[in-house]
């Protein structure tokens, strides 16, 4: 879930799982996959930016993972090599 800013300052947690599509013109108008329509502060680029973090940090893949267990570690190397024990 990402946090935007609605046109009248007050803050908004949208499910990014729902977005169909960002739109600016000029004001950045989310639409979600239910049709309902949100207007917000940020720019469509920031919009995809945030939702782009947040999926980073879901998956793993961002430059560093929060695991709770103290410093933030490097991501496991999610490359094709397969580590097979024998």
């Amino acid at each position: 879930m990402i946090q935007l800013t609605r046109l009248n300052n007050s803050a908004l947690v949208v499910n990014s799982d729902l977005i169909k599509f960002v739109e600016q013109a000029p004001d950045t108008v989310i639409t979600l996959l239910n049709g309902e329509k949100i207007l917000v502060r940020e720019s469509a680029e920031e919009v995809m930016a945030r939702v782009v973090r947040f999926r980073q940090r879901i998956l793993g893949t961002g430059p560093a993972v929060v695991t709770g267990l103290g410093a933030p570690q490097a991501p496991a190397d999610n490359g094709l090599k397969e580590n097979v024990a024998r």
